[in-house]
């Protein structure tokens, strides 16, 4: 397979200025996850085509396929260790797989009873722990030496999202169900709420610095929350990626799922992605959009920064928002690198 061999093509960009660069060989079936390698510039790619791909991103954007697994259904989330030698994916097949960069090597590490919707890896004064989150309505904790998890956690309902901002780990489930956990006491949720968002929880992601995470609904808006009950007066939400019915009518009414949240790995601000097409980066502390991306030809599925922020990758590729029938022949399947500027990613002054 040209995947592996010295033939793969490489999307050399060096002339192509500030303009977003195109992985090569992108996987065949809609991309759900990608994740880049926290030491390195390698990202790894989830696909529904069941396999999770490898590339490694050159100085100039170019990209080549280095290694590629499989699981027996589509891969639905992606992660590192943090040392950036094995990456761990989760899947419909109810299992999390580990890859060994160095061995080249995949083995299963997790089960559980329905797919496997995220995996994480936490980074512990004890080591390094692996965090599932499933449809099964459970967490559990593998701590990758022995078969059985380390232990497991009942959630209200099927787990959608989670992320981890160590010691920082928030939950969201079906439902609206919202668990804050503190992983020095991983088992016993610090927190439980409901989402401050109307409609069924499409991502989470923790703030930097652990005190409070940012979520997106499919409803196209976005809550800003912090743990602290002290900080609960920077608490808000804004709406985003919608659209006008049409271009007389500013009604904003053609409303969109917000797919993923990244925060920026320097900075802090942040990136939303949507079904429309569209990404934007926002400072939460001036509460502005600081840059809007062009529309592209498809949903937005997934994003990533790199480990500096000077990366940004996304996926152009069904993101199932419209069901089995919005699937349709040639949809666009696409990643795409964005080569970061600081002006996009830097904190406004706040006005006094």
């Amino acid at each position: 397979m040209a995947f592996f061999g010295a033939s793969s093509t490489s999307a050399n960009v060096s002339s192509t200025g500030d303009k977003d660069i195109e992985v090569a060989e992108p996987p065949v079936d809609d991309i759900s996850s990608l994740s880049f390698c926290p030491v390195a510039d390698f990202l790894a790619v989830g696909s529904w085509d069941n396999n999770v791909r490898i590339y490694e991103v050159g100085a100039n954007g170019q990209t080549q396929g280095k290694a590629m697994y499989g699981h027996q259904a589509p891969v639905l989330s992606v992660c590192w260790n943090k040392e950036g030698t094995k990456i761990i994916s989760g899947g419909g097949d109810n299992a999390a797989r580990l890859y060994d960069i160095q061995t080249g090597q995949s083995q299963q590490v997790a089960q559980h009873d329905a797919p496997v919707r995220v995996v994480k890896w936490l980074e512990t004064p004890q080591g390094g722990i692996l965090a599932t989150g499933s449809w099964d309505k459970t967490i559990k904790y593998w701590d990758m030496r022995t078969a059985n998890p380390v232990s497991t956690v009942q959630l209200p309902e099927r787990c959608y999202t989670l992320d981890v901002s160590y010691p920082l780990m928030v939950v969201g489930t079906a439902e609206r169900h919202v668990q804050i956990f503190n992983l020095t006491n991983p088992t016993t949720p610090y927190k439980t709420m409901m989402s401050p968002l109307k409609w069924q929880t499409r991502v989470i992601s923790c703030f930097p610095n652990g005190t409070g995470f940012a979520m997106g609904s499919v409803e196209g808006r976005v809550a800003i929350q912090y743990v602290d009950e002290k900080d609960s007066q920077n608490n808000f939400s804004f709406k985003c990626h919608r659209r006008d019915q049409s271009p007389t009518t500013k009604d904003q009414s053609l409303v969109f799922a917000v797919n993923d949240i990244n925060f920026h790995p320097v900075h802090g601000t942040f990136s939303t992605c949507g079904s429309d097409g569209t990404i934007n980066f926002w400072d939460k502390d001036s509460r502005t959009r600081l840059k809007t991306f062009d529309p592209c030809p498809g949903p937005i599925s997934s994003s990533a920064f790199n480990r500096n922020g000077t990366i940004f990758a996304y996926a152009i590729s069904y993101d199932w928002s419209k069901g089995h029938s919005g699937n349709t022949p040639g949809h666009p399947n696409k990643i795409m690198l964005h080569p970061v500027k600081d002006d996009e990613v830097k904190k406004r002054t706040q006005k006094r």
